[in-house]
């Protein structure tokens, strides 16, 4: 893996935390020239000192995905500091916790903002550099965007919107070599989860799973790099994704089932109210 990434450009949004963070912590380890975004200045500046101290190479900028600008301006980063990009890792999200009978619908178009149209954003501006360098695209997903998660309607929406405009990205570019690879954690030990949004639109605070449980960012990275190697299309990490994909083909009554019963065991569940 270290050979793979050596000298490659990648550029990673919502690296100023959780998944984001651990990948550009481990790619730049492993000899990849990172390019980090976010909106937290701060965070970046004190992760980028980190990495450097240890030898990685890393540029980074201030970046709000919901903004057209913003992202052109990322891409004109990595450019001026590494003159290429061969990666561009979509993974900037917000995700939600509530029913939508009860859901301000002003959340909805929050998390499409930034999951569905940061992705579309980011992937306008990075799309001609990936050409050039026959590289690859990643939209970090979830198991969400496979089969709707109750009292995650707009996470659930957001991330399957991602997931057909890769697929139709993917197939525009059969011929000039992108690759473009749907990646798909589990639930994941991640801020994500602290700054979901409840049905008014104020931040969750607290996540009702157990953390312990949960797969780490590094494990997300390393298996997200492991796909980029692969060129795959689709990345399933964990075996609740990999049986999800495979019975929502056969059972996708049984598998609506296994939701509801899942999430309405959560502590605190929005569906036992």
């Amino acid at each position: 893996m270290k050979r793979f990434l050596r000298d490659k450009v990648v550029v990673i949004t919502g690296a100023s935390s959780g998944i984001g963070e651990a990948m550009a912590r481990e790619y730049a380890k492993m000899g990849a020239k990172v390019v980090m975004a976010a909106r937290r200045r701060e965070e970046l500046e004190r992760i980028a000192q980190e990495i450097e101290a240890q030898g990685g190479k890393v540029a980074y900028a201030v970046c709000d995905v919901t903004k057209e600008e913003d992202c052109k301006h990322l891409m004109d980063v990595a450019i001026e500091h590494f003159g290429r990009i061969d990666v561009m890792i979509c993974n900037a999200g917000l995700s939600m916790r509530a029913l939508f009978d009860d859901c301000d619908l002003s959340v909805l178009h929050r998390l499409m903002d930034v999951n569905f149209w940061g992705t579309v954003n980011c992937t306008k501006y990075a799309l001609p550099y990936l050409q050039q360098s026959r590289g690859s695209l990643v939209g970090i997903s979830s198991v969400a965007g496979i089969h709707g998660l109750p009292a995650r309607t707009g996470y659930s929406a957001s991330k399957y919107a991602m997931t057909g405009f890769l697929d139709t990205i993917r197939i525009e570019n059969l011929k000039k070599g992108v690759h473009v690879m749907t990646a798909c954690p589990g639930f994941t030990a991640s801020n994500v989860r602290f700054s979901a949004l409840t049905a008014d639109g104020t931040q969750q605070g607290a996540t009702p799973r157990n953390e312990a449980k949960m797969m780490t960012p590094e494990r997300v990275a390393h298996l997200v790099a492991r796909g980029i190697k692969r060129r795959k299309r689709l990345c399933l990490m964990e075996w609740e994704g990999r049986m999800t994909h495979l019975l929502k083909k056969f059972f996708p009554g049984l598998v609506d089932r296994l939701f509801y019963m899942v999430m309405a065991r959560e502590p605190d569940s929005p569906l036992t109210k």
